[in-house]
C-alpha cells in the first residue's frame, strides 16, 4: 500500500526556450515527446512519481494556458490537482503555494518537488533515492536536494558544494549558478561539487517554517489565502494576489539561506534536457554520428548532425556536417551546432520579426 503521507509538487510551468522551436510558449517541452519514446516528458515524470505515492497526491503547478493540455495528457488527474499560476513568478512562490495547499490537506505530509521536463535513467535507483530522502525528512528538519555526480565541466548547470561527511546526505556549503568553464573545471578537480538537479524533498511543515524564516513577506501574502486553498475560491485569490509575490527561485529564496540543506548523491543518470546538445548526450547516433528523432533520415556524406521532425518526414542531408535541423508545423531551424547556445536569442529575434506567437 502506498504511503498516503507522500506528496509531489510537479513543476510544469516553464517554457524551455533553449529547446525552440520544438518547445514554444504554446507547447513547452514538458508536453513534447522530446526523445521520441512515445510519451511526453510530463507523462514519463508522472508515471515515475505514482510508483512512490497515490496519484491523487500529485499536485501539478503550471500556467493558466496549459490546463487542457495536462488534462489531455494525464486524464487521470483531477481538476483540483492542477494549480494554475496566473503569471510566472519563478519557483519559490509556486513551491510555497503547493506546500501550503498540501499541508492543509495533511499536516504530516512529506513532499518531493520535481521538474516535469527532465530525463532520468534508472527508475529503481531513482525510487531508492527518494525513499531514502523521505525517510530522512520524516525524522529530521532537513531540506534535501539531490546531487548529480558531474561527468564534465558543464557551464549550463548549477553546482552544489558539499562537506564530505560519511555516507548518505551531506551538508551543503554553497550553491553556484552556471559557472564559467574554468570555474567548473576547478569544481571537478576539488571533488566535492555536484550538479544541482532541482529535485527537492522535505516535510510540508519544515519548508513552510523555512519560508517564514527566510521569506516572511511572501509567506504572509500566501497565508492570507489559507482559508480558500483547496476550495472553489482559490483561483480568485490567486488572480488577485499571486502577482504580488517576489519573482525569485527556490534556490535564492530558501536553499542558499538555510543552514538545514543537505545533498543526497543521486544513484541514477540525469539530464535536464536544457539544450539541443542534450539529445546527443542521451540518444544513440547512427554510423555517421547523426542523432535523429522521428525523421526517416537519409544522410549523404552528412555527419554529426542533430535532426528532429514533428513526424516521420523523410529528411535528406547532403554534405552537411555538425548542424542542428529542427522542424515543426510552422518553423524550420537550420543552424551550426556551435550556435546551440544561441537558440534562445534566435527565438527572440524570430518573435521580433514575425510575431510573438512563433515563440
Amino acid at each position: 500500500m502506498k504511503n498516503k503521507n507522500r506528496y509531489a509538487i510537479l513543476m510544469a510551468g516553464g517554457i524551455g526556450s533553449r529547446f525552440w522551436p520544438d518547445s514554444t510558449t504554446k507547447s513547452p517541452k514538458q508536453f513534447q515527446d522530446v526523445l521520441g519514446v512515445g510519451q511526453t516528458l510530463i507523462q514519463t515524470t508522472f508515471k515515475r512519481l505514482v510508483k512512490l505515492m497515490p496519484a491523487e497526491n500529485i499536485i501539478i503547478l503550471t500556467h493558466l494556458g496549459f490546463k487542457d493540455t495536462i488534462k489531455e495528457q494525464l486524464p487521470e488527474v483531477k481538476d483540483d490537482q492542477i494549480v494554475l499560476e496566473p503569471e510566472m513568478r519563478n519557483t519559490a512562490p509556486s513551491i510555497l503555494l503547493g506546500a501550503l495547499k498540501i499541508k492543509k490537506r495533511n499536516k504530516d505530509a512529506l513532499i518531493i518537488v520535481a521538474p516535469s521536463d527532465h530525463w532520468i535513467q534508472g527508475e529503481m535507483e531513482f525510487q531508492q533515492n527518494i525513499e531514502e530522502s523521505f525517510d530522512i525528512v520524516a525524522k529530521n528538519d532537513k531540506l534535501i536536494t539531490l546531487g548529480i555526480e558531474p561527468t564534465f565541466p558543464n557551464t549550463g548547470y548549477g553546482y552544489i558544494k558539499y562537506k564530505k561527511d560519511g555516507d548518505g546526505a551531506q551538508p551543503v556549503l554553497k550553491f553556484t549558478e552556471k559557472p564559467s568553464f574554468s570555474r567548473a573545471e576547478k569544481f571537478l578537480e576539488e571533488g566535492n561539487y555536484v550538479w544541482n538537479a532541482g529535485i527537492f524533498i522535505w516535510s510540508a511543515s519544515f519548508i513552510i517554517e523555512s519560508f517564514k524564516q527566510h521569506q516572511p513577506e511572501m509567506t504572509r501574502l500566501f497565508e492570507k489565502g489559507l482559508s480558500v486553498f483547496n476550495t472553489s475560491e482559490e483561483n480568485n485569490f490567486l488572480q488577485n494576489n499571486y502577482y504580488k509575490a517576489q519573482n525569485v527561485s527556490i534556490d535564492y529564496a530558501i536553499m542558499e539561506k538555510s543552514e538545514a540543506v543537505y545533498m543526497l548523491p543521486a544513484k541514477f543518470k540525469w539530464n535536464d534536457l536544457g539544450t539541443w546538445k542534450s539529445l546527443e548526450d542521451e540518444l544513440p547516433e547512427d554510423d555517421y554520428g547523426n542523432t535523429v528523432v522521428n525523421a526517416r533520415f537519409f544522410p549523404m556524406e552528412a555527419s554529426g548532425n542533430i535532426v528532429k521532425t514533428s513526424n516521420a518526414k523523410v529528411v535528406v542531408l547532403e554534405g552537411l556536417k555538425d548542424y542542428l535541423v529542427v522542424e515543426n508545423e510552422e518553423i524550420l531551424l537550420i543552424t551550426p551546432k556551435e550556435n546551440i547556445q544561441k537558440v534562445k536569442k534566435i527565438r527572440e529575434d524570430v518573435m521580433d520579426k514575425f510575431g510573438e506567437d512563433l515563440g
